[in-house]
This record gives C-alpha cells, sequence and structure tokens, in this order.
C-alpha cells in the first residue's frame, strides 16, 4: 500500500488528546517508526503487541535483579516496550488491519505486564532490603492499576448512558409535539429531518442534539463560545459559533464543573492545544513513575507511593466531576417536557401519542 509522508501519518494516527508523556516522549520515536514499519515490513498490529509483551516481560526479569543497573536496563526495556504498545494501535489505524480481538489482546497484555513487573520489582526490592513495606506497595500497584481501568471503564458506561437518556428524551419530545401540529406542519418538520438525515447520518442529528464534549474533540475552544448569561446555559447553541451544528442543541454536561472552576476551560485549552488532556496522572504516568523514574533514581518506594497519591487525586477529581454532571443531566433531561396530546386529539401519523408517553415514562424510570 501506498504510504503517505510523515506529516500525514501523525495525523492519521496520532490521537487528538493524549496523555502528556505518550504525547512528550512516545510519538516522536513511535509515530516515524511505525511508518517505517508499514512502508518496509510486513509486521501486523498483533505482532507488535506481542513484542511489547516479551519485551515487558525482559524488563521485570531485569527488575527481579533488584540493585540499580538491572534497575536502569529494567527501565529502558519497559520504555521501549511501551513503545511498542503505543505503535500497535497507531499502525492498525494506519494499515486497516486493527481487529476486535486485537483491541482485547492488547489491554489484557498491558494488565498482565503491569502485574509481572509490578511483582518483580517490589520482589527485587524486598529481596535486597529485606523491607516488608515492599510486598504492600505490589499489592498497592495492581490495586490501583485495575481500579483505574474500572473506574474509567464504569464512567463511560454512565456517560454513555445519560447521552442515551438526553437523546431518548429529545425525541420523545419532538415526537410529542409532532402529534399536536397540522398535517402541513408535520409534513415541513418531516422535510426537515430529511434534509438533516440526508447531510449526516448521525443518532445524534436524528434528535436534533450535540454534546460539547464532541464538539472539543475538533474544538477545543468550543465552550467557551458559550455565553454564559443565556437563559439555557446548559444546552445554550449559537448559530454562529465555530464547529456548532446548526439547528442542533448543544448539550454541556459540565456547566456545573466549569462554573465552580472557570480556570478550568483556558487550562485545557492550552493543554489540548499540545494534544494533551487534562487528566495528567493517569494509568500511563502512574506507570511510568513505579517502572521507569523510580528505578532511574533508585527511588522506587517514594515515586510510587507519591504517584499513587496522585494518581488518586486524579481519580476523585474525575469522580467529583462525574457527580456534578449527573446534576447537568437531570437539569438537561427538565428542558424537554414532553407535552401530552390532549385527549380526543388524534395523534399524526407516524407519530403516535403512545411512541410519545412510552418515552416519557422510560426517561423517567431511568433518573430514578
Amino acid at each position: 500500500m501506498d504510504i503517505p509522508p510523515l506529516s500525514e501519518v501523525r495525523r492519521l494516527t496520532e490521537k487528538k488528546r493524549d496523555a502528556w508523556w505518550t504525547v512528550l516522549l512516545v510519538d516522536p520515536v513511535a509515530t516515524p517508526l511505525v511508518r517505517w514499519t508499514a512502508k518496509w515490513t510486513r509486521v501486523t498490529p498483533n505482532q507488535i503487541t506481542w513484542g511489547a509483551l516479551f519485551l515487558g516481560l525482559a524488563a521485570a526479569a531485569c527488575f527481579a535483579r533488584g540493585d540499580w543497573k538491572w534497575l536502569l536496563i529494567g527501565a529502558g526495556l519497559y520504555h521501549l516496550s511501551f513503545i511498542l504498545d503505543c505503535m500497535d494501535g497507531k499502525l492498525a489505524r494506519l494499515t486497516g488491519k486493527g481487529s476486535e480481538f486485537g483491541g482485547w489482546l492488547d489491554y489484557v497484555f498491558d494488565r498482565v505486564r503491569v502485574l509481572i513487573c509490578a511483582v518483580a520489582l517490589m520482589g527485587g526490592q524486598y529481596s535486597r532490603t529485606g523491607e516488608v513495606a515492599y510486598v504492600w506497595l505490589a499489592l498497592v500497584v495492581v490495586f490501583l492499576d485495575a481500579l483505574r481501568y474500572l473506574d474509567a471503564l464504569q464512567i463511560f458506561k454512565v456517560r454513555h448512558s445519560m447521552r442515551k437518556k438526553i437523546k431518548a428524551r429529545a425525541k420523545a419530545s419532538r415526537r410529542a409535539a409532532q402529534a399536536l401540529m397540522t398535517a402541513e406542519e408535520l409534513e415541513r418538520d418531516r422535510e426537515r429531518e430529511r434534509r438533516e438525515q440526508d447531510r449526516e447520518n448521525d443518532s445524534d442529528e436524528e434528535q436534533g442534539v450535540a454534546f460539547m464534549e464532541d464538539l472539543l474533540r475538533d474544538n477545543p475552544t468550543a465552550d467557551l463560545d458559550n455565553d454564559p448569561g443565556q437563559d439555557d446555559q446548559n444546552n445554550g447553541a449559537e448559530d454562529g459559533a465555530q464547529a456548532r451544528p446548526k439547528e442542533k442543541k448543544v448539550v454541556d454536561l459540565h456547566v456545573e464543573f466549569k462554573s465552580r472552576f472557570p480556570w478550568y476551560g483556558r487550562f485545557r485549552t492550552f493543554l489540548l492545544r499540545h494534544r494533551i488532556r487534562t487528566h495528567l496522572v493517569s494509568g500511563i504516568e502512574f506507570q511510568m513513575a513505579v517502572f521507569i523514574v523510580g528505578p532511574i533514581f533508585a527511588a522506587v518506594m517514594p515515586v510510587t507511593i507519591a504517584a499513587g497519591a496522585l494518581l488518586m487525586a486524579f481519580e476523585l477529581a474525575i469522580i467529583y466531576k462525574l457527580l456534578l454532571s449527573t446534576r447537568d443531566f437531570e437539569r438537561t433531561l427538565a428542558s424537554y417536557p414532553v407535552p401530552e396530546v390532549p385527549a380526543g386529539l388524534p395523534a399524526q401519523p407516524g407519530s403516535p401519542a403512545e411512541e410519545s408517553l412510552s418515552s416519557q415514562d422510560g426517561a423517567t424510570a431511568g433518573r430514578q
């Protein structure tokens, strides 16, 4: 296949938001290697995933030796392992050879690598010093790594559920309003829906809803275009704002968080312009601190404790942000009242009152 120039490879393979360790210390090496690999070899993404695991096991073998020289070698091998771990996804995006099984393999091997390296690193230090605290540290590292990814999965599910319920309520509100329309008004509304669906075949488009977090991926300053004085600031949409879909209600589920921390928007925008996500100490930075920074400076215990504390602080901040987001979710649902069809008034064809009321009941049950 024809491989595009490096600038295009960066655009195709690098995430728009990523961990600062990846952006600053991995992508500058991994992206050119991915282009070279795709152009000159037949290596597959899954083969690179296996290579990352083997390098991680080699790093664990070095960590188990315990002394500083082997810790340095182990740290270097772990970083190389992480570079390969980033390359497999980039190669899959560039060549189109990714698979669902490959994604599963990558995730499982990551967890296996962390588990084995944590046991080897802390076990090596325990053998060298006899301090039982290293045994506990191994458990802490494995626990925090698992907690981070389980928490991320559950938060994703909650956010997805909130978006789904908002779209269902918007659809129910729209259908109920259609039931009250005259035949001529209903036909005009349906024609407008057909034009919208022709422009973009998207489930959000059907409900006339756009979510701010989606717009921010393309335009990091999208929410800064909002006028905070709008009556409906939870769902405010400016027709002239860049990257704002016309005739769509923009739902922002982080209004309360940003109102409590007004500096956050500028800080986030600054980081996103450099492709760095605001979650500055995530699972990636935690791993790198434990398996690279700590061994390099022969300070495994203090660095691990500090990194674990920072990881927990950021996780608690994310949970707090989710809590405030659920309040924005409740207010957003309330902004979509579903009007009841007066008794004796027949519903228009294609939008029965029963469907509207059923959707309303479903959304209300979801809130409880």
